[in-house]
């Protein structure tokens, strides 16, 4: 398992297209991605579930890969925060 932990920067937060490519990231691949803030965890495949935990500017999260390609995923997600959140 691999775990990144990431302060959001983006004045918008977790909006649409970063959560879409987290979306699109985990159709793509066999591990499991999750995102976690404070107590709540939730499949990044699920994109009502991602925009619905209210991440805001400022906020740390905490993304999970957990598979057989987590080694080739986890850069792609760390791109994905680094570039759009």
């Amino acid at each position: 398992m691999k775990e990144y932990v990431y302060t959001v920067k983006s004045s918008l937060g977790m909006h649409a297209r970063p959560a879409g490519m987290f979306v699109k990231l985990a159709k793509q691949c066999e591990s499991v991605i999750e995102v976690c803030k404070g107590d709540k965890r939730v499949n990044v495949s699920r994109i009502l579930a991602v925009m619905g935990m209210g991440i805001q500017q400022g906020d740390t999260i905490t993304l999970t890969v957990e598979g057989p390609d987590e080694e080739t995923v986890f850069p792609q997600l760390r791109q994905i925060c680094e570039e759009n959140l």
